[in-house]
């Protein structure tokens, strides 16, 4: 892994006119494309939701929540 860190570094030097400069939000997102695992979403069951909320309207805004980290998150 740390072969591959250094390789996804390497990528990131910008030659200037006043010297080279280091792309940090660049080798962040190199780092987190090419090294962080996928996974896949795992939404709340009936029973969560159930436990998290009191009455229907709560329910239906612990769904609407839940949708909105979905679409962030995948």
């Amino acid at each position: 892994m740390n072969e591959r860190i250094k390789e996804l570094a390497e990528q990131c030097w910008d030659k200037r006119l006043d010297g080279l400069h280091f792309d940090q939000e660049k080798f962040a997102e190199l780092v987190v494309r090419n090294c962080c695992p996928q996974r896949s979403w795992v939404g709340l069951t009936d029973e969560e939701v159930q436990y998290i909320a009191d009455s229907e309207y709560e329910e239906a805004f612990v769904r609407l929540v839940e949708d909105k980290l979905k679409e962030k998150n995948t």
